[in-house]
């Protein structure tokens, strides 16, 4: 099988187009930094294994992100280099396109989003584009699949192909690289290209070259060249003066194969942008777009349906499953753990699952539709006062739906600093393992205000962390700060297809978890609930979950709900934020209760559900999180930080609630 290097500015449509030629499913959404390592997948006529890299504007890498990319170049040589070209951004993308020309593999660029380009009245010519290149070029739609069997034959045929012509520079340049080149040993890499990317500063080529070649007369000829350069040039460095260079014939190019028609008409894109990045009106209409959703969520659609699947769970199934552990004779024992253990416990989570699912729907909708990325521009200026950028947002957006891979979206972020402000700052944003508890404690105490006591916990969230994005840069990440650069896609309407397909696969974890880790965590805490000093059937009061609970229940008092079952379920809530419904569903049918919701009237008032559900959102984050963090940051005493932090936070803000709201009368 050929090796095949799919790679591409961000938002060109890579990831879209890597499912279309592997029937694979990979995350999806249009806005840049969607791919944030490799991903490989077979190619659908079997003749090749695909590689989907995170998407550069440059081989020489910015972010953690980028340097993926360079280093994959730099320790494997694909058979095909597969350049997704945004056709009605190709002026830009063109620079890589060039650069992978140097590396001096096949190349076979697939011209995407022709009918926007069509749209915004730009031609291309796809035969003169790819005499040019001396590359095939194929016109494609990946979205709709348009044009994809004709790329994969024109893949499998690149064996017969010499490699595309290179960029020729101007005379002291040449003369720099063929010296360069020639020193360069042949098992190192592609010459030419390493010498171009170590002119242009590309840390990983220099470190590479480094190994061998003396550092000293890399040094000394790297500053002899820019010398010579710079002399005949008004650019301020050597980097510059090559992307100038490249800059004169991608101009060459386009004027050969590209023509474009004129239209004095402002495009839809500009229209709506008009008033959705509106500097007054951006944050209102988000503010109101996340109202309907939660109104979405909980009033209109997924909370009748949670109600009707908790009556079939409580009702036919919970009866049925009794009359049959009775018929096959079971023993007292299975059936409390079957009951009371597994289906009161993971029972209690999968009733949330079509509140889940409709977030997940939304938030798809979001990342396809290209408002994800206005989103970030209209949240710019309230980030950059709390010493971040709009760009961090975007990890914290995809927080909203699981906070790993908001974690991880941080790799796009170019400046370290910025980078762990936000992985420290993510595990803040509201998940979907937190909203099942607030859809369990809002259908209890706040039936006529769901969404909007909703809502303000997520806008509670965004609050606290840019509040602690403004005091951790003042003091433990003070550096400098970076000019926001986000790319704003054209609008689109999402096809139901892939909205679908997003929303499984983002929703079929949290399904796979009730199915596994919940699983286990229900039949675990239900023995913790079944067991205790004095043996096995013991009273709830006298169990080792009380045990449990009773440990931090006095430290839960000022808080408003210091009660050892609010104790035990934040414990264990570590393990996943689900747990604590499954939890508090196993306590509470132990203890021979109604119903969970009839039980929590009891426990809970009104003014003490909201300041539990604060201490939800902000205390420690879930152990997966937790695992995340430390990979990212590769830090013991950043992750511990993450963790406490998080702990006194939640804490203080959850006594602050409770006291003022008892002040103002509040129960």
């Amino acid at each position: 099988m050929i090796s095949v290097a799919l790679l591409g500015n961000p938002n060109t449509g890579k990831t879209s187009l890597f499912n279309a030629l592997t029937r694979s499913y990979e995350y999806v959404g249009n806005w840049a930094g969607v791919t944030v390592e490799k991903k490989v997948g077979v190619l659908l006529d079997k003749k090749g294994e695909l590689v989907d890299l995170p998407g550069v504007y440059s081989l020489s890498p910015l972010s953690r992100d980028e340097a993926v990319t360079s280093e994959y170049l730099l320790q494997t040589a694909p058979d095909v280099v597969l350049n997704v070209v945004d056709a009605s951004q190709i002026e830009r993308n063109l620079h890589l396109t060039l650069q992978l020309a140097d590396y001096g593999r096949p190349l076979v660029v697939a011209l995407n989003m022709t009918d926007v380009a069509e749209g915004r009245g730009v031609q291309i010519d796809p035969a003169e584009l790819a005499r040019q290149l001396g590359a095939a070029v194929i016109p494609v739609v990946a979205r709709t699949e348009k044009g994809c069997r004709e790329l994969l034959r024109e893949i499998a045929r690149t064996g017969e192909r010499t490699v595309p012509v290179r960029t020729a520079y101007a005379a002291p340049l040449e003369e720099a690289i063929a010296e360069l080149e020639a020193r360069i040993p042949a098992d190192a890499g592609p010459g030419r290209w390493l010498a171009l990317q170590f002119l242009e500063g590309n840390e990983a080529v220099v470190q590479r070259l480094r190994k061998v070649l003396p550092a000293a007369w890399l040094d000394a000829f790297f500053r002899s060249t820019e010398a010579a350069v710079l002399a005949r040039t008004e650019c301020r460095d050597l980097q510059q003066y090559i992307r100038q260079q490249r800059s004169d014939r991608i101009a060459n190019i386009l004027s050969a194969c590209c023509r474009r028609v004129s239209s004095s008409s402002s495009t839809f894109s500009e229209k709506l942008d008009a008033i959705v990045t509106h500097k007054w009106l951006g944050i209102p209409i988000f503010l109101l777009f996340m109202f309907l959703t939660f109104k979405l969520t909980f009033d209109w659609f997924g909370t009748p349906i949670s109600d009707r699947l908790d009556a079939l769970l409580s009702g036919p199934v919970s009866d049925g499953l009794q009359r049959l552990l009775q018929q096959l004779g079971a023993a007292d024992f299975i059936q409390a753990v079957i009951l009371n253990g597994i289906v009161a416990g993971v029972g209690g989570v999968l009733v949330f699952v079509p509140q889940i699912f409709m977030l997940f729907l939304i938030i798809s909708f979001i990342e396809d539709s290209g408002y994800m990325a206005r989103i970030a521009t209209v949240m710019d200026k309230l980030m950059e006062g709390a010493g971040l950028n709009g760009k961090t947002f975007i990890p914290m957006i995809i927080g909203f739906g699981c906070n790993v891979p908001g974690i991880m979206a941080a790799r796009t972020i170019e400046q370290p600093r910025e980078r762990l402000l936000t992985i420290l700052l993510t595990p803040l944003m509201s998940c979907s393992a937190r909203l099942s508890v607030y859809s369990l404690f809002v259908g209890v105490f706040f039936q006529s205000h769901k969404a909007i006591i909703v809502l303000s916990l997520y806008v509670l969230g965004v609050v606290v962390a840019l509040t602690l994005a403004k005091l951790f840069s003042c003091t433990l990440a003070r550096g400098e700060e970076t000019i926001f650069v986000v790319e704003l896609p054209p609008y689109r309407f999402p096809q139901w297809k892939t909205l679908a397909r997003s929303t499984w696969e983002k929703g079929k974890g949290f399904v796979r978890k009730a199915g596994t880790f919940i699983f286990g965590g229900s039949v675990l805490i239900w023995l913790l609930s079944y067991t205790g000093f004095r043996g096995w059937n013991v009273p709830i009061d006298h169990s080792f979950m009380r045990s449990i609970g009773d440990l931090i229940a006095p430290l839960l008092q000022p808080l408003g709900f210091g009660n050892w079952q609010a104790g035990a379920a934040l414990i264990t809530g570590f393990l996943a934020k689900e747990v604590v419904v499954s939890t508090m569903g196993i306590i509470y049918a132990t203890s021979g209760d109604a119903g969970l919701q009839q039980a929590l009237g009891t426990y809970f008032s009104p003014l003490q559900a909201y300041s539990f559900m604060v201490f939800i959102l902000l205390y420690v984050p879930c152990l997966a999180t937790v695992g995340v963090i430390r990979k990212e940051t590769n830090s013991a005493k950043w992750t511990w930080f993450s963790v406490g932090y998080a702990l006194i936070v939640a804490y203080l803000l959850s006594i602050l609630i409770y006291r003022i709201g008892l002040l103002l009368g509040f129960h």
